[in-house]
């Protein structure tokens, strides 16, 4: 039993309330669909294209690939066991509801890799397998990545290294993958391991894409004496909403309203147009954004 008074005692229980409240069933669900959904075109990409054609996927997957083909077991029973380490590292260093997600992932994975391995492959032509495969693998991480999950270790394992070495978690995990697919030559030959890293490459701007989504939003900043009319030109010319900000010139000491908006990549180009109409010395900046959500960033009418 505590000894804090119980004010304090019914405080704390409220608060960790709030920092862990539960999904909704709904929210499970789709959660859950999508999750399946993403490991079964990872499984789909790795049985019907890539393995059949001895090229691999980079992490613990490639891994997992070699070892199937070295063994003569199931790639499903490689990659469960090999990330089944990764589960408990996750639940501990990132959560229980990633580590409940990453290992739904990663059993579903194992499922259909072990169903679809008596499938022949798709196609016999290398090219086309390494880039439909790496398609299907970049879209089904995507997915995964998307709604909460993983489906390979290798980046649990280098959030954990980049505490102890001077290198980011993207540098660890790419030395991580250089090794992996470098070690296919030797265990298949040098031009499988060279399509491997073409399909790496597809994967990876594959995820990136959906993650991001293809109606990529950009932040805009812009710093202008002329910023009433550029700010009225955005709203009625391109149907965004803008937020004035204050500011103050670092060498000058001159006041400043920062214009700041969101909008889509097709929405570059006039953008730039009405900032250039209207002043063209305004300072602009602009840059990706991964994720929108809240505030008034539907679309409005333009007439």
């Amino acid at each position: 039993m505590s000894n804090l008074p119980p004010q304090i005692q019914i405080a704390e229980v409220v608060q960790n309330k709030v920092q862990h409240k539960k999904l909704s069933a709904g929210k499970i669900i789709q959660r859950a669909l999508l999750i399946t959904l993403g490991a079964m075109l990872m499984g789909v990409g790795l049985e019907i294209f890539l393995v059949p054609n001895k090229v691999i996927d980079g992490g613990i997957t490639g891994i997992s690939i070699m070892l199937s083909y070295l063994s003569g077991f199931p790639l499903g029973f490689f990659i469960f066991l090999l990330n089944l380490p990764f589960f408990f590292i996750g639940y501990k260093q990132i959560g229980k509801t990633f580590a409940i997600s990453t290992i739904y992932g990663i059993i579903i994975l194992s499922i259909t890799t072990t169903l679809l391995h008596p499938v022949p492959a798709l196609t016999q032509d290398i090219l086309l397998a390494t880039i439909f495969g790496g398609i299907l693998l970049g879209v089904g991480i995507g997915v995964v990545i998307r709604y909460g999950g993983s489906l390979d270790g290798t980046e649990i394992l280098a959030i954990l290294a980049n505490k102890r070495l001077p290198f980011s978690v993207g540098e660890i995990v790419m030395f991580f993958n250089f090794f992996i697919l470098s070690l296919s030559g030797f265990v298949f030959s040098w031009d499988r391991a060279m399509y491997s890293i073409l399909a790496y490459f597809a994967a990876y701007k594959t995820i990136d894409i959906t993650i991001a989504g293809l109606d990529e939003s950009k932040s805009v900043w812009i710093i202008s004496d002329e910023y009433q009319q550029i700010g009225d030109a955005i709203i009625n010319r391109l149907g965004r909403g803008v937020t004035y900000l204050s500011g103050e010139g670092a060498f000058s000491g001159d006041d400043k309203k920062i214009i700041f908006c969101v909008i889509t990549r097709l929405e570059e180009s006039k953008l730039k147009e009405i900032v250039s109409e209207n002043d063209p010395s305004a300072f602009l900046a602009i840059a990706d954004i991964a994720e929108v959500r809240g505030g008034r960033f539907k679309k409005k009418d333009i007439h």
